[in-house]
């Protein structure tokens, strides 16, 4: 049987776990707005997708859920398919 401490532990693994999974569907949702946009050819409604990826990319990568290097990629991409709409 596990001690208190290690109940803890898995206690709040758990929660930790639940709100890092809803932090990265976050993300994953407003870079697909953001892709649905490029489709589209919205380009107004591109750019403000493209501020929200980033901004959301750039706090779950400060908080340690995703990794920085991962985060830049992400968000150069974004700009990359940007850049790229007519």
């Amino acid at each position: 049987m596990a001690n208190k401490s290690a109940e803890k532990r898995e206690r709040q693994e758990a929660q930790r776990r639940l709100r890092n999974h809803a932090a990265k569907s976050t993300v994953r949702t407003a870079i697909k707005k953001f892709d649905a946009a490029v489709a589209s050819g919205d380009k107004a409604e591109a750019e403000k997708a493209m501020a929200l990826s980033c901004k959301l990319l750039d706090t779950v990568a400060g908080k340690g859920i995703i990794h920085k290097n991962t985060a830049a990629r992400k968000k150069s991409r974004l700009a990359h398919a940007y850049n790229k709409m007519a």
